[in-house]
């Protein structure tokens, strides 16, 4: 499924932006210092590339990405396993009212820009776009 939004035109709001980046920044605080109790997970170096909320802010989707992007399913696993544990820890933090529901998928992007990198490192690419 896309990271789009399936109506057109409206993007998300700047609430949404806010609280999306909010939880971002509480989640890979949570995750960098190992405050889940599963050693599993905290073995696990993990990044927090983005976080989308539903328009009502009940939904918030993380996008995480493996440190190397290798074992994103066991990551994917470990996340959904603790996600109780997870929200919790991120609504202590913010003091939200309503922590959103947390949901976790591999982040692309990063795989898209590595592809742009080699592509820009190509000599004929290079030169194209150095003229």
């Amino acid at each position: 499924m896309s990271r789009n939004h399936h109506h057109e035109g409206a993007g998300p709001s700047q609430r949404q932006l806010r609280v999306g980046e909010l939880i971002r920044r509480s989640l890979s605080e949570v995750l960098a210092r190992g405050d889940v109790h599963d050693p599993e997970l905290n073995r696990l170096s993990i990044t927090v590339g983005e976080v989308r909320t539903s328009p009502d802010l009940k939904i918030a989707t993380a996008y995480v990405l493996p440190l190397g992007g290798k074992g994103a399913d066991t990551v994917l696993k470990l996340l959904a396993r603790n996600k109780a544990e997870l929200r919790r820890q991120v609504g202590r933090r913010l003091g939200l009212k309503y922590t959103p529901d947390l949901r976790f998928q591999i982040d692309e992007t990063f795989d898209r820009m590595d592809d742009t990198r080699r592509m820009m490192s190509q000599d004929a690419v290079r030169r194209d776009v150095d003229t």
